[in-house]
Protein backbone atom coordinates (compact mmCIF):
# COMPACT_ATOMS: atom_id res chain seq x y z
CA UNK A 1 0.00 0.00 0.00
CA UNK A 2 1.35 3.43 -0.96
CA UNK A 3 1.69 6.34 1.44
CA UNK A 4 -1.28 8.03 -0.26
CA UNK A 5 -3.42 4.89 0.10
CA UNK A 6 -2.41 4.53 3.75
CA UNK A 7 -3.32 8.15 4.46
CA UNK A 8 -6.65 7.79 2.64
CA UNK A 9 -7.48 4.60 4.54
CA UNK A 10 -6.57 6.22 7.84
CA UNK A 11 -8.67 9.28 7.01
CA UNK A 12 -11.61 7.08 6.04
CA UNK A 13 -11.34 5.10 9.27
CA UNK A 14 -11.21 8.31 11.27
CA UNK A 15 -14.27 9.65 9.44
CA UNK A 16 -16.17 6.40 10.07
CA UNK A 17 -15.22 6.49 13.75
CA UNK A 18 -16.39 10.10 14.00
CA UNK A 19 -19.69 9.30 12.28
CA UNK A 20 -20.21 6.33 14.58
CA UNK A 21 -19.50 8.52 17.59
CA UNK A 22 -21.96 11.17 16.42
CA UNK A 23 -24.64 8.51 15.84
CA UNK A 24 -24.77 7.77 19.56
CA UNK A 25 -26.11 10.93 21.28
CA UNK A 26 -25.63 11.44 24.98
CA UNK A 27 -28.75 10.22 26.84
CA UNK A 28 -31.00 12.93 28.21
CA UNK A 29 -31.34 10.94 31.44
CA UNK A 30 -29.15 8.11 32.71
CA UNK A 31 -29.61 6.06 35.89
CA UNK A 32 -26.78 3.61 36.51
CA UNK A 33 -27.37 1.04 39.25
CA UNK A 34 -29.02 3.61 41.47
CA UNK A 35 -30.11 2.71 45.00
CA UNK A 36 -31.96 4.84 47.53
CA UNK A 37 -33.31 3.81 50.93
CA UNK A 38 -35.18 5.59 53.69
CA UNK A 39 -34.35 3.66 56.82
CA UNK A 40 -35.45 0.08 56.26
CA UNK A 41 -37.48 1.02 53.16
CA UNK A 42 -35.67 0.57 49.86
CA UNK A 43 -37.40 3.01 47.51
CA UNK A 44 -35.10 2.55 44.49
CA UNK A 45 -33.25 -0.71 43.89
CA UNK A 46 -30.45 -1.06 41.35
CA UNK A 47 -32.31 1.17 38.90
CA UNK A 48 -30.90 1.27 35.38
CA UNK A 49 -32.64 3.57 32.95
CA UNK A 50 -31.95 5.84 29.99
CA UNK A 51 -34.14 8.41 28.23
CA UNK A 52 -33.31 9.65 24.75
CA UNK A 53 -33.89 12.99 22.99
CA UNK A 54 -37.41 13.61 21.72
CA UNK A 55 -39.14 10.82 23.66
CA UNK A 56 -42.46 11.22 25.46
CA UNK A 57 -42.25 8.79 28.37
CA UNK A 58 -44.91 7.81 30.91
CA UNK A 59 -43.73 6.61 34.31
CA UNK A 60 -46.23 4.23 35.92
CA UNK A 61 -46.28 2.24 39.13
CA UNK A 62 -48.47 1.48 42.14
CA UNK A 63 -48.16 3.56 45.28
CA UNK A 64 -44.77 2.92 46.86
CA UNK A 65 -43.22 1.78 43.56
CA UNK A 66 -40.50 4.45 43.71
CA UNK A 67 -41.85 6.96 41.18
CA UNK A 68 -41.52 10.05 43.38
CA UNK A 69 -38.08 9.00 44.64
CA UNK A 70 -36.95 8.43 41.05
CA UNK A 71 -38.09 11.92 40.04
CA UNK A 72 -36.44 13.45 43.12
CA UNK A 73 -33.15 11.75 42.23
CA UNK A 74 -33.47 12.82 38.61
CA UNK A 75 -33.94 16.46 39.63
CA UNK A 76 -31.12 16.42 42.16
CA UNK A 77 -33.50 16.91 45.09
CA UNK A 78 -32.09 13.76 46.68
CA UNK A 79 -28.73 12.01 46.44
CA UNK A 80 -28.49 8.28 45.67
CA UNK A 81 -26.98 5.98 48.27
CA UNK A 82 -25.03 4.34 45.43
CA UNK A 83 -24.90 4.50 41.67
CA UNK A 84 -25.09 7.64 39.56
CA UNK A 85 -27.69 9.89 37.92
CA UNK A 86 -26.79 12.17 35.03
CA UNK A 87 -28.70 14.55 32.77
CA UNK A 88 -27.24 15.46 29.38
CA UNK A 89 -23.94 13.91 30.47
CA UNK A 90 -23.59 16.09 33.56
CA UNK A 91 -25.02 16.30 37.07
CA UNK A 92 -28.73 17.12 37.57
CA UNK A 93 -27.78 20.34 39.37
CA UNK A 94 -25.55 21.50 36.52
CA UNK A 95 -28.14 20.65 33.86
CA UNK A 96 -30.77 22.65 35.76
CA UNK A 97 -28.39 25.61 36.14
CA UNK A 98 -27.88 25.53 32.35
CA UNK A 99 -31.65 25.88 31.83
CA UNK A 100 -32.09 22.44 30.25
CA UNK A 101 -34.72 21.12 32.67
CA UNK A 102 -38.23 22.26 33.58
CA UNK A 103 -40.24 20.51 36.28
CA UNK A 104 -43.84 20.45 37.47
CA UNK A 105 -44.09 18.72 40.83
CA UNK A 106 -46.98 17.86 43.14
CA UNK A 107 -45.18 19.11 46.24
CA UNK A 108 -44.62 22.76 47.04
CA UNK A 109 -47.05 25.67 46.95
CA UNK A 110 -47.22 28.71 44.70
CA UNK A 111 -46.18 32.20 45.77
CA UNK A 112 -49.15 34.07 47.20
CA UNK A 113 -49.99 37.78 47.01
CA UNK A 114 -48.98 38.14 43.36
CA UNK A 115 -50.78 37.95 40.04
CA UNK A 116 -50.36 34.96 37.78
CA UNK A 117 -48.54 36.96 35.10
CA UNK A 118 -46.15 38.40 37.71
CA UNK A 119 -45.21 34.93 38.94
CA UNK A 120 -44.74 33.58 35.43
CA UNK A 121 -42.72 36.66 34.43
CA UNK A 122 -40.41 36.09 37.41
CA UNK A 123 -39.83 32.47 36.36
CA UNK A 124 -39.18 33.60 32.79
CA UNK A 125 -36.71 36.28 33.89
CA UNK A 126 -34.79 33.83 36.08
CA UNK A 127 -34.46 31.26 33.29
CA UNK A 128 -31.28 31.36 31.16
CA UNK A 129 -33.41 30.82 28.04
CA UNK A 130 -36.69 32.49 28.94
CA UNK A 131 -39.60 32.45 26.47
CA UNK A 132 -41.90 35.42 25.67
CA UNK A 133 -44.46 35.92 28.44
CA UNK A 134 -47.50 35.92 26.14
CA UNK A 135 -46.32 32.68 24.56
CA UNK A 136 -45.90 30.97 27.96
CA UNK A 137 -49.38 32.03 29.09
CA UNK A 138 -50.97 30.90 25.81
CA UNK A 139 -49.19 27.54 25.80
CA UNK A 140 -50.41 26.80 29.32
CA UNK A 141 -53.92 28.02 28.54
CA UNK A 142 -53.89 30.67 31.28
CA UNK A 143 -54.01 33.92 29.30
CA UNK A 144 -57.43 34.61 30.81
CA UNK A 145 -55.95 34.09 34.30
CA UNK A 146 -53.04 36.50 33.84
CA UNK A 147 -54.47 39.20 36.15
CA UNK A 148 -55.91 36.75 38.71
CA UNK A 149 -54.26 36.55 42.13
CA UNK A 150 -52.45 33.25 42.56
CA UNK A 151 -54.14 32.48 45.88
CA UNK A 152 -57.59 32.81 44.23
CA UNK A 153 -57.13 29.91 41.80
CA UNK A 154 -58.86 26.54 41.77
CA UNK A 155 -56.83 23.34 42.00
CA UNK A 156 -56.95 22.74 38.24
CA UNK A 157 -55.96 26.35 37.53
CA UNK A 158 -53.01 26.03 39.90
CA UNK A 159 -51.85 22.99 37.94
CA UNK A 160 -51.92 24.98 34.71
CA UNK A 161 -49.87 27.74 36.36
CA UNK A 162 -47.34 25.13 37.51
CA UNK A 163 -47.12 23.95 33.91
CA UNK A 164 -46.45 27.54 32.80
CA UNK A 165 -43.61 27.77 35.34
CA UNK A 166 -42.17 24.45 34.09
CA UNK A 167 -42.14 25.73 30.51
CA UNK A 168 -41.10 29.32 31.19
CA UNK A 169 -37.83 28.62 29.38
CA UNK A 170 -36.76 26.65 26.31
CA UNK A 171 -36.03 23.45 28.26
CA UNK A 172 -34.74 20.29 26.62
CA UNK A 173 -36.34 18.05 29.27
CA UNK A 174 -39.72 18.56 30.91
CA UNK A 175 -40.54 16.51 34.02
CA UNK A 176 -44.17 16.32 35.15
CA UNK A 177 -45.45 14.62 38.31
CA UNK A 178 -49.19 13.87 38.12
CA UNK A 179 -49.66 16.97 35.94
CA UNK A 180 -53.43 16.79 35.29
CA UNK A 181 -54.59 16.15 38.86
CA UNK A 182 -57.54 18.45 39.54
CA UNK A 183 -58.07 19.40 35.90
CA UNK A 184 -61.41 18.85 34.19
CA UNK A 185 -61.66 16.95 30.91
CA UNK A 186 -61.40 20.08 28.75
CA UNK A 187 -58.35 21.38 30.61
CA UNK A 188 -56.66 17.97 30.38
CA UNK A 189 -57.23 17.89 26.63
CA UNK A 190 -55.73 21.39 26.25
CA UNK A 191 -52.81 20.46 28.48
CA UNK A 192 -51.86 17.38 26.47
CA UNK A 193 -52.23 19.31 23.24
CA UNK A 194 -49.60 21.71 24.59
CA UNK A 195 -47.37 18.81 25.61
CA UNK A 196 -47.56 17.33 22.11
CA UNK A 197 -46.30 20.64 20.77
CA UNK A 198 -43.37 20.50 23.19
CA UNK A 199 -42.50 16.97 22.03
CA UNK A 200 -42.81 17.95 18.36
CA UNK A 201 -40.20 20.64 18.99
CA UNK A 202 -37.74 17.91 19.98
CA UNK A 203 -38.03 18.13 23.75
CA UNK A 204 -38.04 15.05 25.95
CA UNK A 205 -41.13 14.77 28.14
CA UNK A 206 -41.26 12.52 31.20
CA UNK A 207 -44.51 12.34 33.16
CA UNK A 208 -45.74 10.25 36.07
CA UNK A 209 -49.49 9.67 36.13
CA UNK A 210 -52.27 7.61 37.69
CA UNK A 211 -54.44 8.21 34.60
CA UNK A 212 -53.39 5.19 32.59
CA UNK A 213 -55.48 6.25 29.61
CA UNK A 214 -53.20 9.29 29.36
CA UNK A 215 -50.14 7.08 29.19
CA UNK A 216 -51.83 4.89 26.58
CA UNK A 217 -52.79 7.84 24.40
CA UNK A 218 -49.89 10.26 24.89
CA UNK A 219 -46.67 8.34 25.55
CA UNK A 220 -44.55 6.70 22.88
CA UNK A 221 -42.78 4.81 25.67
CA UNK A 222 -44.13 3.45 28.96
CA UNK A 223 -41.95 2.52 31.94
CA UNK A 224 -43.54 0.54 34.78
CA UNK A 225 -41.76 0.78 38.13
CA UNK A 226 -42.43 -1.73 40.89
CA UNK A 227 -40.51 -2.26 44.12
CA UNK A 228 -38.05 0.40 42.95
CA UNK A 229 -37.11 -1.48 39.80
CA UNK A 230 -38.12 -1.32 36.13
CA UNK A 231 -40.76 -4.02 35.71
CA UNK A 232 -41.57 -3.25 32.07
CA UNK A 233 -40.28 -0.82 29.45
CA UNK A 234 -41.70 -0.42 25.95
CA UNK A 235 -44.57 1.00 23.94
CA UNK A 236 -48.07 0.77 25.40
CA UNK A 237 -48.81 -2.01 22.90
CA UNK A 238 -45.73 -3.95 24.02
CA UNK A 239 -46.71 -3.58 27.69
CA UNK A 240 -50.17 -4.93 26.92
CA UNK A 241 -48.71 -7.85 24.99
CA UNK A 242 -46.29 -8.65 27.77
CA UNK A 243 -49.18 -9.04 30.23
CA UNK A 244 -50.02 -12.11 28.16
CA UNK A 245 -53.75 -12.11 28.86
CA UNK A 246 -56.91 -11.56 26.83
CA UNK A 247 -60.26 -10.26 27.93
CA UNK A 248 -63.38 -12.38 27.22
CA UNK A 249 -66.85 -10.91 27.72
CA UNK A 250 -70.22 -12.57 27.04
CA UNK A 251 -73.83 -12.76 28.21
CA UNK A 252 -75.60 -15.84 29.55
CA UNK A 253 -79.36 -16.20 29.74
CA UNK A 254 -79.25 -19.47 31.70
CA UNK A 255 -78.26 -19.81 35.38
CA UNK A 256 -74.50 -19.57 36.00
CA UNK A 257 -72.56 -22.50 37.41
CA UNK A 258 -69.83 -20.55 39.21
CA UNK A 259 -67.86 -23.68 40.10
CA UNK A 260 -67.75 -24.78 36.47
CA UNK A 261 -66.73 -21.33 35.24
CA UNK A 262 -63.94 -21.13 37.80
CA UNK A 263 -62.71 -24.46 36.45
CA UNK A 264 -62.15 -23.10 32.94
CA UNK A 265 -58.54 -23.47 31.76
CA UNK A 266 -56.07 -20.57 31.56
CA UNK A 267 -58.28 -18.38 33.77
CA UNK A 268 -56.63 -15.44 35.56
CA UNK A 269 -59.76 -13.61 36.72
CA UNK A 270 -63.55 -14.00 36.58
CA UNK A 271 -66.52 -11.78 37.45
CA UNK A 272 -70.25 -12.27 36.95
CA UNK A 273 -72.81 -9.46 37.15
CA UNK A 274 -76.60 -9.44 36.76
CA UNK A 275 -77.92 -7.37 33.84
CA UNK A 276 -81.16 -6.61 35.60
CA UNK A 277 -83.53 -7.64 38.39
CA UNK A 278 -86.26 -9.01 36.15
CA UNK A 279 -86.60 -12.75 35.82
CA UNK A 280 -84.60 -14.07 32.88
CA UNK A 281 -82.64 -10.83 32.52
CA UNK A 282 -79.43 -12.82 32.35
CA UNK A 283 -75.88 -12.18 33.42
CA UNK A 284 -72.69 -10.73 31.97
CA UNK A 285 -69.49 -12.70 32.48
CA UNK A 286 -66.06 -11.07 32.26
CA UNK A 287 -62.97 -13.24 32.11
CA UNK A 288 -59.25 -12.67 31.76
CA UNK A 289 -57.35 -15.61 30.28
CA UNK A 290 -53.80 -16.25 29.16
CA UNK A 291 -55.11 -18.67 26.50
CA UNK A 292 -58.39 -17.31 25.16
CA UNK A 293 -58.80 -20.10 22.58
CA UNK A 294 -58.62 -22.82 25.24
CA UNK A 295 -60.96 -20.93 27.56
CA UNK A 296 -63.64 -20.35 24.92
CA UNK A 297 -63.40 -23.93 23.66
CA UNK A 298 -63.89 -25.25 27.20
CA UNK A 299 -66.77 -22.81 27.73
CA UNK A 300 -68.75 -24.42 24.91
CA UNK A 301 -67.77 -27.80 26.33
CA UNK A 302 -69.68 -26.92 29.50
CA UNK A 303 -72.86 -26.66 27.45
CA UNK A 304 -73.00 -22.88 27.80
CA UNK A 305 -74.38 -20.77 24.98
CA UNK A 306 -72.71 -17.35 25.27
CA UNK A 307 -74.27 -14.36 23.55
CA UNK A 308 -72.42 -11.21 22.43
CA UNK A 309 -69.10 -12.99 22.83
CA UNK A 310 -66.13 -10.63 22.60
CA UNK A 311 -62.42 -11.46 22.87
CA UNK A 312 -60.02 -8.52 23.03
CA UNK A 313 -56.61 -7.54 24.29
CA UNK A 314 -56.20 -5.97 27.70
CA UNK A 315 -56.21 -2.23 28.05
CA UNK A 316 -53.12 -0.64 29.55
CA UNK A 317 -54.78 -0.46 32.98
CA UNK A 318 -55.64 -4.18 33.00
CA UNK A 319 -52.15 -5.04 31.72
CA UNK A 320 -50.59 -2.87 34.42
CA UNK A 321 -52.62 -4.62 37.12
CA UNK A 322 -51.79 -8.05 35.71
CA UNK A 323 -48.06 -7.35 35.64
CA UNK A 324 -47.81 -5.84 39.12
CA UNK A 325 -50.09 -8.48 40.66
CA UNK A 326 -47.94 -11.26 39.20
CA UNK A 327 -44.82 -9.59 40.59
CA UNK A 328 -46.40 -9.17 44.03
CA UNK A 329 -46.98 -12.91 44.08
CA UNK A 330 -43.26 -13.52 43.50
CA UNK A 331 -40.90 -12.88 46.46
CA UNK A 332 -37.81 -10.80 45.80
CA UNK A 333 -34.32 -12.14 46.40
CA UNK A 334 -34.16 -10.10 49.59
CA UNK A 335 -37.47 -11.52 50.84
CA UNK A 336 -36.36 -15.05 49.99
CA UNK A 337 -33.12 -14.53 51.92
CA UNK A 338 -35.08 -13.47 54.99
Amino acid sequence: MTTTETTTAATGAATTATATHRAAPVPVVSFRQVNKSYGAVRAVADLRLELNPGETVALLGPNGAGKSSTLDLLLGLRTPDSGSVSLFGTTPQRAIEQGKVGAMLQSGGLMEGVKVKELVRLARDLHPRGRPLDEILATAGITDLADRMVDKLSGGQEQRVRFALATAGANDLIVLDEPTTGMDVSARRTFWGAMRQQAQQGRTVLFATHYLEEADEIADRVIVLHRGRVLADGTAAEIKARAGARRITFDLAEPVDHTALHGLPALTSLSVSDRGSAAGAGRTVRIQSHDADATVHALYGLGCYPHNLEVSGLGLEQAFIALTTATDATPTTEETAR
